[in-house]
């Protein structure tokens, strides 16, 4: 099976490298790494529509080759689906893995979970992993603070089982591993988390122009009302699974909008 590897954090991160590696010992996998150059954490699924991108060969610590590249963990899937490797489309995008975690409404920002979506955008069967820190702080992202051994094995043997996963076409299998040793499995759905935050002042230009940051405190509650969340699943030791689709259609609303009259919106605009 032909595998890309890609991320966030950049080629160089940890996680994308200790996963690298754990799947390298499949010998039936034909695995490839095509990844942003630096970190790209949050950029959710922007693209580079205006400029080229750059792209650079580099030796991976195993003599391996891997893809470095100057844009954003979407423009990598979207490199390799399109032939940046000659002769090698992928069968499977593996995004991870994540220095920290992607849960709840959290994922709409991620990179990582940005790159699974457009796996499954392009028709190719996805899965994202993101390993919580031993210190469970949304800003605790050294790589020091994070153990990768469970969850790199644990991504290796799913992906040697994803032909025998019930997983919807269109869906991609978003994975979170726990700082502890996990409990087991709990397939969840996607929970909601509360932030403490601020907009400060923190400088201002001769032009009047003001420089603001926003201010985000630790995580202050996880919603465990919601005791189907991946959020209450993780925050109790299990490895959270949950499906993903890209099919944002409310589709509840569709029927009463259908209903109602829009056309004399156009009455006095349309002859």
């Amino acid at each position: 099976m032909r595998v890309l590897l890609t991320n966030d954090d950049g080629i160089e991160a940890e996680g994308l490298n200790a996963l690298r590696r754990s799947l390298a010992r499949s010998t039936d996998l034909d695995l490839r790494v095509v990844a942003p150059d630096g970190n790209r954490s949050a950029v959710a699924r922007a693209i580079t529509t205006r400029r080229p991108l750059r792209v650079e060969a580099v030796e991976l610590d195993d003599g391996s080759t891997g893809y470095a590249v100057d844009g954003n963990p979407v423009d990598c899937v979207r490199l390799a689906q399109l032939g940046l490797i000659d002769r090698w489309r992928p069968e499977l995008v593996v995004a991870g893995i994540n220095h920290g975690p992607n849960l709840g409404d959290d994922i709409t920002y991620s990179g990582t979970v940005a790159a699974a979506l457009e796996g499954i955008v392009a028709g190719i069967p996805s899965i994202a992993v993101s390993q919580l820190p031993s210190e469970c702080e949304p800003d605790a992202v050294s790589p020091a603070e994070f153990d990768f051994g469970i969850s790199a094995e644990l991504t290796r043997r799913l992906v040697a089982e994803m032909g025998q996963i019930p997983l919807p076409s269109a869906t991609f299998l978003n994975v979170n591993v726990p700082s502890a040793v996990p409990r087991g499995f709990a397939v969840a759905r996607l929970g909601k988390r509360h932030y403490r935050e601020a907009l400060e002042l923190v400088g201002g230009d001769r032009r009047g122009g003001r420089y603001l940051q926003t201010l985000s405190s630790a995580v202050t509650e996880i919603e465990l009302q919601q005791t189907d969340s991946d959020m209450a699943a993780v925050a109790e030791g299990w490895i959270s699974l949950t499906p993903v689709h890209f099919d944002l259609t409310y589709e509840p609303g569709l029927q009463p909008l259908a209903k109602h009259d829009f056309d004399h919106l156009l009455a006095d605009l349309v002859r």
